[in-house]
């Protein structure tokens, strides 16, 4: 795709050859975005177009499995109402989906706590159900933390050592300690960062970008107990959540430390202006590894 520009009159000229009744809504390039470059379309409508070499297989997978999945959860997401297929014009497979109405909680925060960690909880309780045995699986989703290991001390030897890297070590050798996830694997939304959720009037209000959904364990969605919440509103997602024993609540620690240290390293590469860098992401990572406890427990700060 290097030789294909994604900008408006690339998605207009897709539009009119392959879904004519759609060119002539507005459209409203939206900043953001990793695998896609996304387009407002109308009110109530979305094109993503790939631009990494993993984004049209991640797409193809939402188009299979996120229209049997929305309609038992209680938040909106971008379900696919239409698929765009590869052409000379543009060699990938591409999207059109709903509209997630509210800001993006990277830049939009959370100010209503207690109501957010109930809407997180119910959306993770509706999630949660087992899976088929033909879902797909995530090579760094869901797994076991001793497989992501390596990444971590990669991390974590990253941060500033004034920045409390003793602690968040003992965060991640307890997470490394829990018992693994043993009961079948169930449906994980996978990459439940801050900047794949929608804020409204102060609380979560949908969650968006499912390319890495996935069976597997939990405790990888859990983690957003610390990556979204407000300080102190983890311990009342959990109660809500009401199916998290200690050991997956640890684990969760271990996944939100990863993450967050996705977020800073992502951030930071945005504050030096390198490809693919987001420097709101940044404060979100930060503002999440200080909401980590370091010690065992059931949740809660």
């Amino acid at each position: 795709m290097e030789d294909v520009t994604l900008d408006g009159e690339l998605v207009r000229g897709l539009l009119k050859e392959q879904h004519p009744d759609l060119a002539g809504l507005e459209l409203e390039l939206v900043d953001g975005g990793w695998d896609n470059r996304m387009w407002r379309l109308g009110e109530d409508l979305a094109v993503r177009l790939p631009r990494t070499p993993r984004a049209s297989s991640l797409l193809r997978k939402e188009h299979r499995w996120l229209p049997l999945l929305a309609p038992r959860l209680p938040l909106p997401v971008p379900v696919p109402v239409r698929v765009g297929e590869p052409t000379a014009r543009f060699p990938d497979t591409w999207s059109v989906a709903a509209w997630v109405p509210g800001g993006p909680g990277d830049r939009s925060p959370i100010t209503r706590g207690p109501h957010a960690a109930g809407a997180l909880a119910g959306f993770l309780s509706a999630l949660h159900r087992r899976a088929p045995d033909d879902a797909p699986l995530g090579p760094d989703r869901g797994v076991p933390l001793e497989h992501l290991a390596e990444a971590a001390e990669r991390g974590l030897d990253a941060m500033d050592p004034g920045g409390g890297t003793d602690r968040l070590r003992r965060v991640w050798d307890d997470a490394l300690a829990a018992p693994a996830w043993d009961r079948p694997p169930v449906w994980i939304h996978g990459d439940l960062h801050p900047a794949n959720t929608v804020i409204a009037d102060g609380t979560l209000a949908g969650v968006i970008d499912f390319g890495d959904m996935c069976a597997g364990d939990p405790a990888t969605d859990l983690s957003a107990a610390w990556l979204l919440l407000p300080a102190g509103a983890d311990a009342a997602s959990f109660s809500a959540y009401a199916r998290a024993d200690p050991a997956t609540v640890r684990r969760a620690r271990g996944w939100a430390l990863l993450r967050a240290l996705d977020l800073i390293a992502i951030g930071r590469a945005g504050d030096r202006g390198l490809p693919g860098g987001k420097p709101t992401w940044r404060p979100a990572g930060e503002a999440a590894l200080s909401r980590l406890p370091a010690g065992p427990g059931t949740g809660g700060s």
